[in-house]
């Protein structure tokens, strides 16, 4: 009788072969994963500031952005991958006191993705009834938030730059470092 099988040493040489290809495969499925999750925050951020420009428009007030840890309160410390709160500004302080409505929140981002704003936007992003963006003293308040995953070498990231109209765009950039 003749037998049907794989031998041992086909299998075997099968297993190697595999195990070469996924030495290349794997790398490339992280880095693309990584891009993945940088795109997403980024779109993230940028579609808030949309929407909070919109909402200011609609609700003919201020509406701001900032950074908050637990969904509720506004965080002067760290970077806006803790996550942050769109809310409406009544008096124009930057900060999501009592009674101001909290009309969107967002969790904290992935473990390694860091989001940084210039000393403009660092804290908190606010937006008038015309759709501009100002600060609290009143003065143009525009920036860029830096999207980018923790590296100490140069590494992939995205721009969301506010120009003084407080239109934000969005853009592909090479971050020297992200801490």
């Amino acid at each position: 009788m003749k037998q049907h099988g794989v031998s041992l040493v086909e299998s075997v040489v099968t297993l190697a072969i595999l195990a070469g290809s996924l030495q290349f495969a794997l790398p490339a499925a992280q880095d693309w994963m990584q891009a993945v999750d940088l795109a997403a925050a980024s779109q993230e951020f940028y579609s808030d500031l949309q929407f909070a420009r919109v909402e200011a428009i609609k609700r003919n007030g201020r509406v701001a952005l900032c950074k908050s840890g637990d969904g509720a309160t506004c965080n002067d410390q760290g970077g806006w991958e803790q996550g942050w709160v769109v809310f409406h500004d009544i008096n124009n302080n930057g900060k999501a006191d009592p009674g101001e409505e909290v009309v969107r929140r967002r969790e904290a981002l992935r473990p390694g993705l860091r989001v940084r704003g210039n000393q403009s936007v660092a804290d908190y992003i606010s937006y008038t009834p015309m759709g501009g963006t100002k600060s609290r003293t009143g003065a143009f308040q525009a920036g860029t938030v830096v999207v980018c995953r923790f590296s100490g070498a140069p590494t992939p990231s995205r721009e969301v730059v506010i120009n003084a109209m407080g239109r934000p765009r969005m853009q592909r950039a090479t971050a020297a470092t992200c801490a």
